[in-house]
């Protein structure tokens, strides 16, 4: 029987509000779409697994000692290695031995986190070179196959979209939580998400691993929004303001910021969005006469005297916008057409003026719309930054709001540019700061390698490890230049551990030195060769696995130094030559994995040493490779890359 529906007066009058908000806008659908609203409608919550994953282990300290020494061997002479190895014995047998206990005894009463995890904020927080080149990486996203889709209005604004949508999700803990499927078509699937579902957060990390999927840590993924580092005298500190609505946009040195969010927390429609992007992008000022960014690119110290300074002047407020910002969307007016030097530079570091390095991340897109992110390292690492480039960039090119016959809508259209108080002392310090900073780009080496005649595919069908052929052709490359081998860092996540951050791997081993000494002799076999590299690949994967597990020694005794500054104990081994001699990264190297990235990398550690990010792909070999022009050259070691590579390719085929 058909019932006439009838309204009481309460609900007329929220029918009424609802029609006088949302029908005047041709996007209200959009609104009241919790699918626009939310990139993803995850049914485990965002942080479930965290309570009950297992935490970092603290390994042995003899397990310590033997890998720290084995890292060692092929870095010393015999004479070096017997007293590194005298100094470490005496070491585990006395004062390690104290400072273990303590260290194991700070843990118990710290279970909330990691052993690592506050020191290794503090280390980032208290030093005080510039962000740019030393810090902060860059990751660059493939373009779009559709020409119209790079436009620079067209492409920032869906990022602006999708970046949102996945912030709400993570907002709302219904951002999928982030696993690792070693088994991904049992695990992957609607019955695991139900199963750990349904269990209790304290055992749903072990209803996983029945299912031999890994849950990682996702404790630093809400630094990625509404955060930025403040320079302090000393040690900076990370600022959250998760409760913001807008985001901040650059462009030729002068900063915008818009609402992204109603009154009501919900997105704006993205055609909205747009209206807010097409201003700001219509604006025919020309670019800042004293572009404040710049001023991040400093050494932290002088930067925050420098910021405190502009806070006094009245500058407060339009700190504060950029600070609190979602994220910082960046408008370049450079056109780069893929030139790869271009893009590493641009994204590197470029002449800082459209910059603002402090905040979490910046999503830059430059005139031709090619678009990449350079984020703040303090704060976290690539895990929470790969997934999201992944997740957004996915969304971009499959199912974008926004298309290149879309009309920018009028409503909602809040930007305002932020004016800033600038004296005397500030417009020098701007002038000073973008002398300095062009010198120090200008000192700069940066190439890159694309290798076609080896790949991910071909590495796992002859049985080796592609992640172990890379590093391998870096110790044959930097061997051919300088016939030595010095201490080479290979970073890997911890993240499958509670507040885990990252492991050294030390890729350079007595078994790659045996294969770089015998390939560079004048007399070498390609049977023993490939032996070789087969020996070498599976030591390789070893220290992988012991280094992600939590089993590698150098965050072990990075751990245990600090406890011996904060008791006062005296230590013998963290003054000597070998363990700086290790620790000083000639080679430091970092690999990113996703079909979706066009480039990647960082500066070098150290001014003797190369910065090299890498990636393996399906189709060939890539690297990006940095160094500074008087100590090293980039464009050389390349040239050397691509030899060891033929080499390996060679030994490889027969």
């Amino acid at each position: 029987m058909l019932r006439l529906c009838k309204f009481s007066n309460s609900e007329k009058t929220m029918i009424k509000i609802i029609k006088e908000n949302y029908s005047s806008s041709s996007n209200s659908r959009y609104v009241l779409d919790k699918n626009y609203q939310f990139l993803q409608h995850s049914k485990v919550p965002t942080m479930h697994f965290q309570k009950s994953m297992p935490r970092l282990p603290i390994p042995e300290l003899s397990k310590t000692g033997e890998r720290y020494l084995k890292a060692l061997k092929p870095l010393l002479s015999s004479t070096q290695y017997a007293d590194a190895e005298k100094r470490t014995n005496n070491f585990i047998l006395k004062e390690g031995k104290e400072l273990q206990a303590k260290l194991i005894a700070k843990d118990k009463v710290n279970k909330h986190t990691s052993y690592i995890s506050d020191y290794w904020f503090d280390l980032y927080l208290r030093d005080r070179v510039p962000l740019p080149i030393n810090y902060n990486p860059l990751i660059v996203f493939q373009n779009d196959s559709r020409p119209a889709y790079n436009d620079q209005l067209v492409r920032a604004t869906n990022f602006l979209v999708t970046a949102s949508r996945f912030m709400l999700s993570l907002r709302e803990s219904i951002l999928e939580p982030e696993v690792f499927h070693m088994q991904p078509k049992k695990s992957d699937t609607q019955l695991f998400r139900t199963v750990t579902g349904l269990l209790p957060s304290s055992l749903s990390w072990y209803g996983a691993y029945l299912f031999k999927a890994f849950p990682l840590d996702m404790s630093q993924f809400p630094g990625l929004f509404n955060a930025t580092r403040i320079p302090q005298i000393d040690k900076d500190r990370i600022f959250r303001d998760p409760s913001s609505k807008h985001v901040v946009v650059q462009r030729k040195g002068h900063f915008y910021v818009f609402d992204v969010l109603d009154s009501n927390g919900n997105l704006l429609s993205p055609e909205e969005l747009l209206g807010n992007m097409a201003k700001i992008i219509s604006d025919d000022k020309p670019s800042a006469d004293f572009p404040l960014g710049i001023l991040t690119s400093q050494n932290r110290n002088d930067w925050a005297k420098q910021r405190q300074h502009l806070e006094e002047i009245g500058n407060a407020e339009a700190l504060k916008k950029i600070d609190s910002a979602i994220f910082n969307l960046v408008l370049d007016e450079d056109s780069i057409h893929e030139d790869k030097h271009k893009i590493l530079r641009q994204y590197l570091h470029s002449d800082g003026n459209n910059r603002w390095f402090d905040k979490s991340f910046s999503l830059i897109v430059t005139k031709d719309g090619v678009s990449g992110i350079n984020f703040e390292h303090s704060w976290g690492d690539g895990v929470g930054v790969l997934r999201f480039f992944q997740d957004t960039y996915k969304e971009i090119t499959n199912k974008p709001f926004i298309h290149p016959e879309s009309t920018p809508s009028d409503n909602h259209i809040t930007v305002e540019k932020l004016s800033f108080k600038i004296d005397d002392k500030i417009k020098e310090c701007v002038q000073n700061a973008q002398m300095e900073y062009k010198k120090w780009c200008d000192s700069l080496s940066i190439d890159y390698i694309l290798y076609e005649d080896l790949n991910r595919e071909d590495c796992k069908k002859l049985k080796v490890s592609a992640d172990c052929i890379m590093q391998l052709g870096f110790q044959a490359a930097y061997h051919l230049l300088y016939g030595t081998y010095v201490g080479t860092y290979e970073s890997c996540s911890t993240s499958a551990f509670k507040h885990g951050r990252t492991e050294t791997m030390r890729p350079c081993t007595e078994k790659t030195k045996a294969f770089c000494d015998q390939l560079h002799s004048n007399n070498y076999s390609k049977d023993s060769l490939r032996t070789l590299m087969t020996e070498c690949s599976s030591y390789h994967s070893e220290l992988v696995k012991e280094a992600a597990m939590g089993q590698g020694f150098d965050r072990h005794l990075f751990a245990l130094q600090k406890m011996a500054e904060e008791n006062n104990i005296q230590t013998e081994i963290y003054d000597s030559f070998e363990y700086k001699y290790l620790n000083k990264s000639i080679l430091s190297t970092s690999t990113l994995s996703s079909p979706n990235v066009l480039a990647g990398g960082f500066g070098p550690v150290t001014r003797e040493g190369f910065g090299i990010g890498y990636s393996a792909f399906t189709d060939k070999l890539g690297a990006a490779v940095t160094s500074y022009k008087d100590h090293n050259n980039s464009t050389q070691f390349v040239e050397a890359l691509h030899k060891s590579f033929v080499d390996i390719t060679k030994i490889l085929s027969g």
